[in-house]
């Protein structure tokens, strides 16, 4: 067998790319950073960055997520893979291959832009897929890179995972109604949902939730009971999402 030989193949940049979801304002938003460096000078981009010598991919991630949002991993958010992209063409600069994250999170704070980002803001993924970025010249732009497809494959995971998993909880606060949980449903699913059947599935699926023995009135009406995620990480029955 002969040596292997390094110099026989090009090299290539990795990079992670975050696609940090949380509900605002009854709405499924995303992270979204406007570049102050070429390439795409002045667009819209999911926040990230190259993966240095000395880390490992989720550390690359929490890194990025800090130094150009000011904000930090916290303990009770979601993080996973989302998926690779490696089209040769996908970065001007060279050849970069991106590991994409998916966060999700409760509300969280307003972003601070840094590092390379201009600015930043927490924007409904409906206007962001829809293009609503402005270049240099003031004219609609989509999403610098790829960064389109890696938001909706993010949505599109998150949409899935709420039917078949508890994940929607990781949107709501250690405490939460279920109130509070079905307007995660409605704005991740972008749908309104019956409040008795909605109350009656996630009550009566072992395992979702668990009563705290505490109530609430920050909805407003009458004290709303409180509880919290259970321990089953697989709902069943699934809850499916209803067909628009």
């Amino acid at each position: 067998m002969s040596p292997y030989d390094p110099s026989a193949f090009p090299p290539f940049a990795v990079t992670v790319d975050l696609v940090v979801l949380t509900v605002r304002h009854h709405a499924l938003c995303a992270l979204a950073v406007r570049r102050g460096e070429p390439p795409y000078q002045g667009r819209w981009a999911l926040p990230g960055g190259f993966v240095r010598a000395d880390e490992d991919l989720s550390q690359a991630a929490a890194r990025e997520l800090a130094e150009e949002t000011g904000l930090r991993a916290q303990s009770g958010a979601h993080l996973e893979q989302l998926a690779t992209y490696g089209d040769p063409h996908r970065d001007p600069r060279m050849r970069v291959v991106s590991v994409a994250h998916l966060v999700l999170a409760p509300d969280l704070p307003a972003p601070r832009a840094g590092g390379d980002a201009r600015s930043a803001r927490w924007a409904p993924v409906g206007s962001l897929l829809e293009q609503d970025g402005f270049d240099s010249s003031g004219e609609p732009a989509p999403l610098a890179f790829d960064h389109a497809r890696i938001l909706s494959d993010g949505v599109e995971r998150a949409r899935s995972k709420i039917e078949y998993s508890s994940l929607a909880t990781a949107f709501c606060p250690p405490e939460f109604t279920v109130g509070e949980l079905r307007r995660v449903y409605e704005a991740v699913w972008g749908v309104a949902l019956d409040p008795r059947n909605f109350h009656r599935k996630v009550t009566g699926t072992v395992g979702f939730l668990v009563p705290t023995g505490g109530t609430t009135t920050r909805q407003g009406g009458r004290p709303a009971q409180l509880f919290q995620a259970g321990g089953a990480a697989l709902l069943n029955p699934p809850m499916l999402r209803p067909e628009v």
